[in-house]
């Protein structure tokens, strides 16, 4: 039986990252959350022993890492059109006059008549 102690930490960060890609796929919010943990652990680890001859492996987490960031953009797009769409907005990464970050999105519409 293997444990965390015996898991090199570039393999703790493959499979980090495969559980991630395996919880955007599956649109698992608990899962998403907890592999995003597995992976700074193991990315901490891995920047500690990592060497030299490591350089393939790591480009090859690397794009693994750059393919689940396009799944979770795609992901935000999709909730993000989801909210417009039923009338509500997501807060803006933007500030206001007054150096105060915004809130709240103007212009959201009314769903249905009263």
């Amino acid at each position: 039986m293997s444990t965390d102690v015996d898991v090199h930490p570039l393999d703790a960060l493959e499979q980090a990252l495969q559980a991630e890609r395996r919880a955007l796929l599956e649109h698992d919010v608990d899962a998403l959350l907890q592999s995003a943990q597995a992976k700074l652990a193991a990315l901490r680890d891995a920047e500690r022993v990592a060497g030299p001859d490591d350089h393939v492996r790591i480009r090859e987490l690397h794009e693994l890492n750059r393919a689940n960031a396009v799944l979770l953009a795609r992901r935000r797009r999709e909730v993000a059109w989801t909210l417009r769409h039923l009338g509500r907005s997501e807060a803006t990464g933007t500030y206001d006059i007054s150096g105060f970050a915004s809130t709240a999105r103007a212009g959201g519409r009314w769903l249905g008549c009263g």
